[in-house]
């Protein structure tokens, strides 16, 4: 691993209180998905409401914590084996496929948007009724892993949070589904515009990471985390 300079997370999060012991971070997935139909570039984005106790107020991509159900969802496609190869060399076999079934579920749940090929709807119980009932099957070909943040110890909730990036081209349709969850607003944001948005400097750098991949495909993921005292961004 290569490091550069610390950079501020600027994280809104509950503090640990003093003497509490070290929260484990919780395995999470968010979706960048980037949209090129315009002048401009466009990323898909949504407001948290101001009463979340993690990050309240701040633009984010849509994702959440990874459900038990998501290590035995269906899916159309797999991941791509440039992919599989990064999730196999840093976490436990079967959670790479759980996260990006996670990041693609919660698009779903959260911005009402399929990242999905057709298929026979499904009785499924859980986090993923209302995905089958759509008559479809993840893709999760369509997956690029950007890169991975580890919520630093001083926050009492915490997350492996890996962000992954897709093109609205891959989603089923660019019209939402009604419920749209726990944002509060959602929107495709010019790049620029969403630079101006209240981010976290984590959900910033990402940003900047996955328009960076679309010019260099073969650019090494970025790696966030608390290194002796301090964020430091590596690669993984």
């Amino acid at each position: 691993m290569t490091e550069s300079p610390a950079i501020d997370w600027k994280l809104r999060g509950p503090p640990r209180p003093p003497g509490a012991p070290l929260a484990r971070p919780r395995s999470a997935a968010t979706l960048i998905v980037l949209r090129d139909d315009a002048a401009k570039p466009r990323v898909l984005m949504g407001k948290r409401h101001a009463g979340h106790k993690f990050m309240p107020n701040l633009w984010v991509f849509p994702g959440g914590r990874v459900d038990r159900a998501d290590y035995h969802a269906p899916f159309a496609t797999d991941l791509q084996p440039a992919a599989a190869s990064v999730f196999a060399a840093h976490i436990p076999p079967g959670r790479g496929r759980a996260l990006a079934l996670a990041a693609v579920r919660e698009t779903f749940e959260e911005a009402g948007l399929l990242l999905a090929r057709p298929a026979e709807p499904r009785p499924l119980a859980g986090p993923w009724r209302d995905f089958a009932a759509q008559g479809a099957a993840a893709d999760l070909a369509a997956l690029e892993i950007v890169g991975r943040a580890i919520t630093p110890p001083f926050i009492a909730r915490r997350f492996d949070t890996w962000f992954l990036m897709t093109s609205a081209e891959r989603l089923v349709s660019l019209e939402r589904q009604a419920d749209c969850g726990e944002l509060d607003e959602i929107a495709w944001v010019d790049l620029d515009e969403a630079l101006a948005l209240p981010l976290s400097g984590v959900t910033r750098k990402m940003l900047a990471e996955a328009v960076a991949r679309l010019d260099d495909p073969e650019r090494p993921r970025l790696f966030m985390r608390d290194l002796h005292g301090g964020p430091r961004p590596t690669v993984l």
